[in-house]
């Protein structure tokens, strides 16, 4: 697996020197660099089990070394991460591998592909990605404004908001089984990360650590396993979205608001912000419901994207990896370059989803299913040695199995966030 770090870092560099670095145009070299980006971002969008800050780390690790303007590598970073964030949706359509900000919206959006409703499916996710980008732009200007002023207060007493969002996250459970559930997948995610996230690991990658073999054993080997016994993608039928506009809006709307919470606070993924944002759309019909929780989770993901930059600029801190890499490797991360390479590169995204996941949809639907789980299994064994070492992979094992709680004990994978939350509250 050392070769995709290599393959990362070549495609960066001829993203950068494209241009001569002593007369290259600004506006060129990041318009270059997006190219790039965009076509990174979408390879690596459809590799199951590849999460966004696992790929963050492989752009931290070369894009310090690659040649040519710095706007250039920044631009292809920054592109390169927001597009891998809408792509991500099509593996955890057709192969059951979610992303951990996609994986509470990953089962509903399965309810529609065995319903024959995939394509209808990706459309949502598109529109909710996209019309999210829109709105987040210009709300997140009055809002970091008031956040810098507030931040203070959050930052001291960050633990009592997070065990707020646990609190709220356990409330929206249906029944008290459910709760119950859901104190029992908290606690073992939350003794999970006390027992890993502090530990060094390493593996052949040169930047690595055990946290995408944690996300991936979570949330993408259970799915995998009950994937298994399942008879794959069934046709699919056209692509109308069988909802109504101000149904999508309300999502979207819903899905912004909490990807807005996400952005400035550390250890809350944007599947908790669609969770939450759910909670608070109308009650309708399970259908309704199962596309309204599409259309939040992915505006949601694609704010935190947008409030992460705002986040930065504001308060000085990376909320996500794509910022962390640009930080760490001291490449341009200033607003006036972040926002429009966002924008530029989010909408590209949003057109490719639909392109790509219909192509995506009728592929998997004919091959085998055991064939295809245990060979993406494989993949996650493989990323997990080449971030992590052996240790990695003892890690997705264990991680599988706390993945299976709340599928056992019948509550939302959402909580399983935990293994981030937990030792933040805990301290």
């Amino acid at each position: 697996m050392v070769f995709i770090g290599g393959a990362v870092g070549s495609l960066l560099g001829r993203a950068a020197t494209l241009v001569s670095p002593a007369a290259a145009d600004p506006t060129v070299a990041a318009l270059l660099g997006v190219a790039v980006g965009v076509l990174l971002g979408t390879c690596s969008g459809l590799v199951p089990g590849l999460h966004a800050n696992a790929f963050a780390l492989l752009l931290a690790g070369v894009a310090s070394d690659a040649p040519g303007p710095p706007v250039a590598v920044a631009a292809a970073v920054l592109a390169a991460s927001t597009v891998h964030t809408f792509l991500d949706v099509v593996p955890a359509l057709t192969l059951g591998v979610p992303d951990a900000a996609l994986a509470p919206g990953a089962l509903p959006a399965h309810k529609l592909v065995l319903g024959g409703r995939g394509r209808e499916a990706l459309r949502l996710s598109a529109l909710g990605s996209g019309a999210a980008l829109c709105l987040a732009v210009p709300l997140a200007v009055p809002l970091t404004d008031v956040l810098v002023e507030g931040y203070p207060v959050v930052r001291d007493r960050l633990w009592l908001v997070l065990a707020g969002v646990v609190v709220a996250l356990v409330w929206t459970e249906p029944t008290r089984r459910a709760k119950l559930a859901a104190c029992v997948t908290i606690a073992a995610s939350t003794g999970l990360g006390l027992a890993v996230l502090d530990r060094s690991f390493g593996g052949p990658l040169p930047v690595g650590g055990a946290l995408a073999p944690l996300l991936a054993g979570l949330f993408g080997v259970p799915v995998l396993l009950a994937a298994r016994r399942g008879s794959g993608v069934p046709p699919q039928g056209d692509a109308a979205l069988a909802t109504s506009p101000g149904a999508v809006a309300r999502s979207v709307a819903a899905g912004t608001g909490g990807g807005a919470f996400v952005g400035y606070l550390p250890g809350v993924s944007a599947g908790v912000a669609g969770t939450l944002a759910l909670a608070v759309l109308p009650r309708t019909d399970p259908d309704e419901s199962t596309r309204a929780y599409v259309t939040a989770t992915s505006a949601a993901t694609t704010a935190t994207t947008v409030f992460a930059l705002f986040a930065l600029a504001g308060l000085g801190t990376p909320r996500t990896g794509a910022l962390v890499a640009l930080t760490e490797a001291e490449l341009p991360t200033g607003l006036g370059l972040a926002v429009p390479v966002t924008v530029v590169s989010g909408l590209c995204g949003a057109a490719l989803v639909p392109v790509v996941g219909d192509r995506a949809l009728a592929v998997v639907g004919r091959l085998d299913q055991r064939r295809l789980v245990a060979a993406v299994c494989a993949l996650l064994v493989a990323l997990s040695w080449a971030f992590a070492g052996v240790a990695g992979v003892a890690v997705l094992a264990v991680a599988g199995v706390v993945g299976h709680v709340p599928v056992r004990f019948g509550c939302r994978r959402v909580h399983l966030m935990c293994v981030l939350m937990g030792p933040l509250i805990l301290g």
